[in-house]
């Protein structure tokens, strides 16, 4: 069984910091299926290849850490 602290290290802590309004729409779909829903609304997701290549594609709309 993992412990709590070793959940927190496979994961990611991600900030919307900027409305995808205006942007590209795929942008404003990836923003979306990281489950983040308002400014300044944080999800933890998984530390995998697939999370970094969609926060590289809204890197400018984002806050990691």
């Amino acid at each position: 069984r993992k412990t709590s602290a070793a959940k927190a290290a496979n994961t990611v802590k991600v900030t919307l910091l900027v409305s995808p309004i205006g942007f590209n729409k795929h942008q404003a779909m990836v923003v979306q299926g990281m489950g983040l829903r308002r400014i300044r609304h944080s999800v933890e997701l998984p530390d995998t290849p697939e999370t970094h290549g969609m926060i590289h594609k809204v890197r400018h709309l984002v806050k990691v850490g």
